[in-house]
């Protein structure tokens, strides 16, 4: 499996019209190498290949690796710190400051690394509602990169190309480390968002999750004053239109979930909700593909074809079969692929003001409920909490329980405090209702390493009875300890599993269990305290 291009290719006959040219100058790049302007999928998986970039799949998706990144940099993100907007932006671990003369010293020198390279433009739109599209470009120098940003925005038709003027660019300099002497930031890895001049650099990494996530990052502060509250949820429609959210971190099911052969896939990660209903941000999905099966998963399974771009995925060296279960690499194994790869996707990507929301959890503690209902309250309360324990790398030797906490369950990607998001969707759950839900995938009958994960059969019976609305008129009890409601019984599901006390052999252990994860909620919940109402705070376990 080639993990990086080699330092010299045999280039291809330039392409430098004055439109391409005009292209790059409107991103500030001058005396540039062989051009390719959005080109189609066949062509960039050619010139992938021709570059040694990657392997073509049986399947026939550009299987590509990334090297010793195989994940996201967080902490080599940096917001541009300029004045008109320095008061309004949530300073922290997360959005580190860099300064806009730094910002600018850097800039030069993506610019002057970029010179006589070949390069690969790719435009596409955020936004699936017109009213709220943003066109985006992306200026790389590595042509698996721009299939990967073509599979994940929305395509133009060929028409709308020729007066292209993008509000996003993004110049992928993946070859060029910074020096943290010189440039301000930590290591060679660099990923800088500007967000009012809404340029977005990244250098010394692969990863294409840098791409997208930068994106979201830019919409997150971009939709809020325009009446769209940005999320990171996957959405699904039904038959009779109505539409459903799944809040989730990495690992907790999003994807899985809300592709449903028995509804539509409006999107996989990444949306806004605004006065007209639901959109998808995408034209894509990026799914993880680690223990992928065509059983457990089929839509995802056949959505792998050519076109789509498999990420660390290690090939069969005779048959070119992806082996799913290999994660020499990395768990972190990812497939991007266009939304239409989906059997019956929504593909207008847009829904109605959602009926119902879950938010997933995988809780590794095994003391959530597997399903319950929350109030306003509460839903307010998990949702600035953010909620989910640490699975990936576990079969390789994560022993014990480890809480994270993502506000909106989205915290690395949002420029603005948490608060003004979390106000954002009680208004829209206010004003245009719908029952908020708390699914935990993670484990029962014991903590990690004592108890089993929640089959996913199971949990597709309880997501799928949330939806149908069979759960609305069951009763429920609340949590002793977290405070959701339980419902008394749900089809499909044995109902000694809903109760998770009693599934323990040691109740006493899960006391402790439960109060430990309690004790971690109200920790973490207090900075937000300040910023909530009374009934919010109390709303959470021990409240």
């Amino acid at each position: 499996m080639v993990l990086s291009a080699p330092a010299t290719v045999n280039s291809p006959p330039a392409r430098n019209c004055p439109e391409t040219l005009a292209r790059l100058q409107d991103c500030g790049l001058v005396n540039p190498g062989p051009i390719h302007a959005n080109l189609s999928e066949g062509e960039l998986v050619e010139e992938a290949i021709r570059r040694n970039e990657g392997l073509l799949a049986s399947t026939g998706a550009l299987v590509v690796g990334t090297g010793e990144r195989t994940g996201r940099s967080p902490g080599d993100r940096y917001l541009v710190a300029s004045e008109s907007i320095r008061g309004n932006l949530d300073w922290g671990a997360i959005n580190r400051p860099m300064e806009a003369d730094v910002y600018e010293r850097l800039h030069s020198k993506v610019r002057s690394y970029l010179q006589g390279r070949e390069l690969f433009i790719q435009d596409g739109w955020a936004c699936a509602d017109p009213r709220f599209r943003l066109p985006v470009r992306l200026v790389a120098e590595r042509a698996w990169h721009a299939l990967f940003a073509r599979c994940l925005l929305l395509r133009p038709r060929v028409e709308d190309l020729a007066a292209f003027i993008p509000d996003i660019t993004i110049i992928h300099a993946s070859g060029m480390r910074a020096d943290p002497l010189e440039d301000g930031t930590r290591t060679g890895v660099f990923i800088v968002l500007n967000l009012v001049e809404r340029v977005v650099l990244i250098g010394g990494t692969l990863y294409a999750g840098e791409i997208k996530k930068s994106v979201f990052s830019m919409l997150n502060y971009l939709l809020l004053d325009r009446g769209v509250l940005p999320m990171h949820c996957s959405a699904n429609i039904g038959r009779g239109g109505d539409t459903a959210l799944f809040f989730g971190l990495s690992g907790t099911g999003k994807t899985t979930l809300s592709a449903d052969p028995e509804r539509r896939l409006i999107g996989d990660d990444e949306h806004g909700w605004s006065d007209h209903g639901i959109f998808n941000f995408e034209g894509g999905c990026y799914a993880k593909t680690i223990h992928l099966s065509q059983e457990g998963e089929p839509q995802i399974w056949n959505a792998i074809r050519f076109g789509s771009v498999l990420e660390n995925v290690v090939l069969d060296p005779h048959t070119r079969r992806p082996d799913y279960d290999d994660d020499r690499f990395t768990e972190n194994t990812r497939a991007a692929y266009p939304i239409e790869f989906i059997d019956q996707s929504e593909l207008s990507g847009q829904g109605s003001h959602p009926r119902r929301i879950v938010f997933l959890t995988c809780d590794t503690f095994g003391v959530l409920p597997p399903c319950a209902r929350l109030t306003l309250e509460q839903t307010l309360y998990y949702f600035l909490s953010g909620y989910t324990a640490k699975v990936a790398g576990t079969e390789g030797g994560v022993t014990r329980p480890e809480a994270t906490f993502s506000a909106c369950f989205a915290a690395p990607f949002l420029p603005l405090h948490p608060a003004r998001y979390a106000d954002g969707i009680a208004q829209r759950l206010r004003r245009h209702g719908g029952e908020v839900w708390l699914v935990n995938t993670g484990w029962t009958g014991g903590a990690l390493g004592e108890g089993r994960r929640i089959p996913l059969h199971l949990t597709r019976a309880m997501v799928r009875a949330i939806l149908n609305g069979e759960l609305d008129r069951v009763p429920c009890s609340p949590d002793a300890t977290f405070g959701a409601l339980i419902p008394a019984a749900c089809p499909g599901v044995p109902g000694q599993l809903l109760q998770p006390r009693p599934t323990w052999a040691n109740p006493a252990a899960f006391d402790r269990c439960a109060g430990q994860l309690a004790a971690l909620f109200r920790a973490n919940f207090q900075q937000y305290a300040g910023r909530v109402a009374e009934a919010v705070r109390q709303a959470g376990p021990g409240g």
